[in-house]
């Protein structure tokens, strides 16, 4: 769960840099007269190389991430007691949901250091490599100091997720220098209806909806949204226009199971009544990068909510059927 805390900060914060870098589309001309800049075809700067900017991004990454893991090493894992170096096999855990949060955590890493390296001017390949690296190393250490908490592990899974994460950020930026598919987060704040089920999910995932944003996964669902006109140029439909396939899943108040023990083995909580259950999604969605604008706060704001999903209507499937939402948060 510690990790969609992470994810959220990351998402906020670092694609800040994107929207110092992204110029907007000019009908994918390679050279913007009005500012005198080159432009790439999906609207981004180039940079000329500097090697003064190469040390202090070099030296941002290490300060900013050093400072990171020093904080979440003091907000956190001070909280739970040390351990030699363990391996924890969580794979039916929450659904999976943690996995694919993994997968979305290691590409808004990426596609953040992208932006953060775009600006240095070093080689386009070598950039995408170390925006890709960057992604998987900053998951794989917090991974490592699973490892060495008693209340976790290190998990190969977990692992396996960061790579794929970065792996589609990797991917797109050698086949198109873009993100035409953009992996992004929604969230909505769950009330379950029922006092012994609000009382186990404050136990589990706080009271707060700051704490929920971070923790509930039955509130989380993750998106891959794909920018049809980046696929089919002469559609008709606005260059923002997105669609986007969602999964989530609902009905857990446990890791593995409805069932709670105290350290004394005694059953404190049992809705096994409860179905866990996954959930496919389908709805459009806004690419808030696609949309032209010289305002810098707006370029800013499109920017950081690029990592999350447009609340639309959507199509769910779940236990069988196909039913509508009017909103989906």
């Amino acid at each position: 769960m510690m990790n969609y805390a992470l994810r959220s900060i990351v998402a906020v914060t670092c694609l800040w840099v994107s929207s110092l870098t992204y110029a907007q589309q000019t009908n994918q001309l390679r050279y913007d007269s009005s500012h005198h800049q080159q432009i790439t075809d999906a609207g981004y700067k180039i940079y000329p190389y500097n090697k003064k900017k190469v040390r202090l991004m070099t030296a941002a990454n290490v300060a900013g991430y050093t400072g990171i893991m020093i904080g979440l090493n003091s907000a956190w894992y001070s909280k739970y007691p040390r351990s030699k170096f363990h391996f924890f096999n969580d794979n039916t855990e929450w659904l999976q949901m943690d996995k694919v949060g993994h997968v979305y955590g290691a590409y808004i890493e990426s596609r953040s250091s992208n932006e953060l390296w775009r600006q240095t001017g070093i080689n386009r390949k070598q950039r995408i490599w170390l925006s890709g690296f960057s992604g998987v190393a900053y998951e794989t250490i917090i991974e490592t100091l699973d490892g060495f908490s008693a209340e976790y592990g290190w998990s190969w899974t977990d692992f396996i997720s960061n790579v794929m994460g970065s792996s589609i950020f990797v991917a797109q930026e050698l086949a198109w220098d873009d993100q035409r598919i953009k992996i992004k987060f929604s969230f909505h704040k769950k009330n379950y209806g029922q006092a012994d089920l609000n009382a186990r999910s404050d136990a589990l995932y706080g009271k707060s909806i700051q704490e929920r944003f971070i923790k509930d996964y039955n509130g989380i669902t993750d998106w891959a949204s794909v920018n049809i006109k980046s696929f089919f140029p002469k559609a008709p439909v606005p260059k923002w226009f997105s669609i986007a396939v969602g999964y989530g899943a609902e009905g857990m108040f446990g890791g593995t199971s409805n069932i709670a023990k105290d350290k004394d083995g005694n059953i404190i909580f049992d809705r096994s009544d409860i179905k866990r259950y996954r959930q496919w999604f389908l709805s459009p969605d806004i690419d808030l990068t696609k949309i032209k604008t010289n305002k810098k706060g707006l370029r800013f704001l499109f920017t950081v909510l690029s990592a999350f999903k447009f609340p639309a209507p959507s199509l769910e499937l779940s236990n069988g059927r196909l039913k509508g939402n009017w909103i989906h948060f």
